[in-house]
């Protein structure tokens, strides 16, 4: 396996070792120092870790990298690989050469083609919202409902649902409002090998609304994602977090990142200027679209009624439920309802 690939610098912020994992299509990376020399190692994990804890993303990565972390050197035993593998969640170690990173194992290519083991498989139903009228992709959508917009060679709605099923996923239920025949005629005529439930909204029920359909019939945990957002992160990170943090309702949230335009002005009480700061850049925590809910959410929304998914959060804060959110990077939400940010995926990204 190529080793620099997953070589980060002890000079880089823990935001560029973020941007460095997702350019690479990577959860892991290895810190080493100036002499070239692995002092600890950076996930996913650490960086989710980081956002809950309040650390800025300009702080240096050093701050929170791990350094107890599980290596071999170059002479190891691939029995003991093997043993790494198996009884532990680890899926990829670091060889060290006298303290120098040499490879990185992967567990998919130690075992070999067809003998890794499998992707976390998760049997629970997912919601999609797609009754919505799709206003910011105008004008494609005077012509397509949302759910159908191209990303590709499929629709985006297909796209969301493969993601589901690299999990073991495929038992969804689709609300529909605007345009709902066009969607049931693309899954009528597309065998996908997915079992899909219709919700049928007479009037449009907000983002939220339409869940109360599922009220009774969903007796476990769920899935909800709205039609014009992708997430690729581990789902099974994100249910294990839901679950083992008790929460009833769980959202992810991205990092985004925002410049001010302008200079930021701050005075005291009296207007005398303390300082002012060219184009600030802020980091901001945003709600994706996709969480994770308990059946008991589905209960607290009105017979219905139009209904927001920030009514339903507040609703269930108020109610004393607990509500969570799963962080991951900025290039891991894919938002196409954006007309402007549609564009660019079609320009940079393939399907």
């Amino acid at each position: 396996m190529e080793a620099n690939k997953y070589k980060i610098s002890t000079h880089l912020s823990i935001r560029d070792a973020v941007k460095k994992m997702d350019e690479g299509g990577i959860s892991f990376c290895v810190c080493v120092d100036d002499e070239d020399k692995v002092i600890g190692v950076f996930t996913d994990g650490d960086f989710r870790r980081a956002v809950h804890h309040g650390i800025q993303l300009d702080e240096n990565i050093v701050k929170i990298i791990n350094r107890d972390f599980i290596f071999v050197q170059k002479d190891y035993d691939k029995e003991d690989v093997e043993t790494i593998f198996t009884d532990t969640i680890v899926s990829r170690i670091p060889v060290l050469d006298d303290g120098c990173l040499l490879d990185i194992l992967s567990a998919e290519e130690f075992h070999g083609p067809g003998k890794s083991k499998k992707r976390r498989i998760l049997d629970i139903p997912v919601v999609i919202m797609a009754g919505g009228k799709g206003t910011r992709l105008d004008p494609f959508t005077r012509i397509l409902p949302k759910p159908l917009i191209p990303l590709g060679n499929d629709p985006v709605i297909k796209v969301i649902m493969d993601e589901f099923h690299k999990f073991g996923m495929d038992n969804f239920y689709i609300s529909l409002n605007d345009k709902e025949k066009m969607v049931m005629a693309y899954f009528h005529d597309h065998e996908l090998g997915y079992k899909i439930n219709y919700i049928r909204e007479d009037e449009p029920l907000g983002t939220a609304g339409a869940l109360k359909f599922l009220d009774g019939k969903v007796k476990g945990t769920f899935f909800v994602s709205n039609c014009d957002i992708i997430i690729r992160t581990d789902y099974g990170a994100f249910y294990d977090f839901h679950k083992n943090g008790g929460y009833a309702l769980t959202m992810v949230g991205s990092m985004r990142q925002y410049t001010i335009p302008y200079g930021v002005c701050e005075a005291d009480s009296r207007g005398v200027l303390k300082a002012i700061q060219e184009k600030p850049q802020y980091d901001f925590l945003v709600n994706t679209g996709m969480y994770l809910l308990e059946p008991v959410v589905a209960q607290l929304i009105p017979e219905c009624a139009r209904y927001n998914m920030t009514d339903l959060i507040r609703k269930a804060q108020h109610n004393g439920l607990k509500v969570g959110i799963f962080p991951v990077s900025e290039k891991s939400w894919i938002d196409v309802g954006q007309l402007s940010e549609y564009k660019e995926i079609i320009n940079k990204l393939s399907f």
